[in-house]
Formats: structure tokens, C-alpha cells, sequence
């Protein structure tokens, strides 16, 4: 199994409109393209990213092909209107909470 990892910070003032982007937009087309949803976390105090989100697929070569799909990439820019430090990676997934 392997996971995808991201991270952001959620812009100032735009905290309701990235919550309704979040449930209705961007988590269903996430499960629709066959990652599976692990974890959410919001940071509230510390000097880290405000949000961890986390998903995981059997292989690779299956995330690799989601994150160059042209409807993952549509997926990411609308999500960067809504947040600010975005960035992502793939770790081998060791269930529990990853960095």
C-alpha cells in the first residue's frame, strides 16, 4: 500500500467556502478516483501546516496514474483557490498517523 500525503494552509476568510469545496467537491472525486480517504487532521496552534490529508491506493503505479490524470490536476487547482503551502508526496504506507 502506499499513501498520498498533502498538506496546506487554509487561506484567511475562505475557511466556509473550503469546507463546503472539501465535502462536496473535493473528498468525492478523491474516493472516485480510487484513493481511499485514511486521515484528516487540523492543526490548531503550532507552526505546521494547518491541514494533513491522507489516502491510500494498493500500488504506485495507481497513484501515479491518478496524479496525472487531467481531472486529479483540475482537482488541485480549484483546491489551491481555497489554500495557501500546498504540497503533497507519496510514502509507502505504514498505517497510523505519517508525516
Amino acid at each position: 500500500m502506499y499513501k498520498l500525503i498533502m498538506k496546506w494552509d487554509i487561506l484567511p476568510n475562505k475557511e466556509k467556502d473550503f469546507l463546503d469545496f472539501l465535502m462536496q467537491e473535493f473528498t468525492p472525486t478523491v474516493q472516485k478516483l480510487g484513493i481511499q480517504p485514511t486521515d484528516a487532521w487540523l492543526t490548531v496552534y503550532g507552526d505546521c501546516p494547518q491541514m494533513l490529508a491522507g489516502g491510500v491506493m494498493d500500488t504506485l503505479s495507481e497513484i501515479a496514474t491518478v496524479l496525472s490524470s487531467e481531472e486529479w490536476r483540475d482537482l488541485e487547482t480549484k483546491l489551491q483557490e481555497y489554500v495557501a503551502n500546498y504540497r503533497r508526496k507519496i510514502v509507502e504506507a505504514e498505517g497510523g498517523f505519517q508525516l
